[in-house]
């Protein structure tokens, strides 16, 4: 009973797994998108990134300097007072040399599927290379593209750096996948849609200009 509860457990996980194999890329090899969607994680309180979520940043600025993506939309939690995901994300990557007016920010990603629903409802994305670590990376594009976005994803490797949180992480996906199961199939609302923004088609616009 116990082995068959185990492994019922872990079918939605290694299904995420099967699933998102031919959309898992290296930055060296995903092919070309208009748009990076960079998932948030923590920032510190001197308002800097987290290790790891500058380890996305810094993918995600790779992506444009190669030429992989013309726009970059950050996405993550604005919850709180004086707390933003975002506005950290968006420095960092102006500071790496992104044109600010190709880097723009989603301050209601409070979930990975919030993230996904917003950038194709919100934001008009249609096609994306989505950048996490990675092991959350196989959840993250199947999520994106259970929410109607043609998504590859890149993702940044954190075992060196951040053994024990990389371990944890890993084991954190296959509950994750269990209720990420649950989302592809009833589609909740993000907590927070709101109204269409030209954000990403601006900067688009502005990297197709003379």
């Amino acid at each position: 009973m116990t082995a068959t509860a185990l492994l019922l457990g872990f079918a939605p996980f290694a299904g995420v797994l099967a699933s998102t194999s031919a959309q898992r890329y290296s930055v060296d090899t995903v092919p070309d998108r208009p748009v990076a969607v960079v998932l948030g994680a923590g920032v510190r309180p001197d308002g800097r990134p987290s290790l790891l979520l500058a380890q996305r940043l810094d993918l995600a600025a790779e992506l444009y300097e190669n030429g992989s993506v013309r726009a970059v939309l950050v996405t993550g939690d604005n919850g709180v007072e004086h707390y933003s995901e975002t506005d950290t994300m968006r420095d960092y990557l102006v500071a790496a040399g992104i044109p600010g007016d190709r880097v723009v920010g989603d301050h209601a990603g409070f979930s990975t599927w919030d993230s996904c629903v917003r950038a194709r409802e919100v934001f008009g994305v249609r096609e994306a290379t989505v950048v996490t670590q990675e092991f959350h990376l196989p959840r993250a594009v199947r999520l994106c593209r259970a929410a109607g976005i043609d998504a590859v994803g890149v993702g940044a490797a954190s075992m060196r750096e951040r053994g024990p949180a990389t371990v944890y992480g890993w084991a954190r996906e296959v509950p994750a996948a269990v209720a990420a199961l649950g989302t592809m199939v009833f589609r909740p609302d993000p907590r927070f849609l709101g109204d269409y923004e030209t954000g990403v088609d601006d900067a688009l616009a502005a990297d197709d200009a003379p």
